[in-house]
């Protein structure tokens, strides 16, 4: 028997090793890619409110279709190091997993279809293209655009329980309290502020994977 039922995974900086925004932006140029990481740093921190710089930053990047096409590939790159037989596992033990993202979903489709996932076990922010694939703005009524959205999407959704999220900023934080226990994620990117009000602190899926299954 395993310890939780269900796990909640966040992608960017967990899941897979880049932040999704900030590599969309490296492809706009060194001035706006140092603006955007600055401004997702200090919102995964808890320093201002996501929802404050959301649609700011897609606003200066404009991806176009092929660029969050490629950013699939990036995610599907640079997965972390056991991390998708961590899933596979779990998922042979009958613990459901799901990736909650504030990064687009287009994108993550990607590396969850990599790693086994259906598109009913991903949720993240839908964003629009014309008909040329250029930028078009993206679904501002998610709840993932904002700071507290990771959590009110948990609290919709009926998943069994016990619950683990796990992630490396202040949204996933959020989840605390709502699933049984929230692991923060380390192994790419450590905040303080995050990792002191966690129930547990992994580097890695292996590490994650023995909480998970209790062994």
């Amino acid at each position: 028997m395993t310890r939780f039922a269900s796990v909640i995974i966040d992608v960017d900086s967990t899941l897979c090793g880049i932040e999704g925004i900030d590599w969309l932006a490296e492809r706009r140029g060194p001035e706006v890619a140092k603006k955007v990481a600055e401004l997702t740093d200090r919102a995964m921190r808890g320093e201002i409110p996501l929802e404050s710089v959301y649609g700011e930053r897609l606003s200066m990047v404009r991806p176009r279709r092929e660029d969050v096409d490629a950013l699939g590939r990036a995610y599907i790159e640079t997965i972390a190091d056991g991390a998708e037989e961590a899933v596979t596992s779990w998922r042979l033990r009958g613990v459901c997993v799901i990736l909650l993202s504030s990064a687009l979903r287009h994108s993550v489709l990607r590396v969850a279809q990599h790693i086994g996932l259906g598109a009913d076990e991903v949720h993240a922010v839908d964003v629009k293209f014309d008909a040329i694939g250029a930028y078009a703005g993206f679904d501002r009524s998610s709840p993932l655009t904002t700071t507290t959205g990771k959590r009110d999407i948990v609290s919709s959704l009926d998943l069994p329980r016990p619950m683990i999220a796990v992630g490396d900023g202040s949204t996933d934080l959020a989840v605390r309290g709502t699933a049984e226990a929230f692991a923060a994620f380390t192994g790419y990117v450590s905040r303080p502020a995050v990792a002191d009000k966690a129930d547990f602190v992994v580097t890695s899926f292996d590490e994650l994977s023995a909480i998970v299954l209790g062994s």
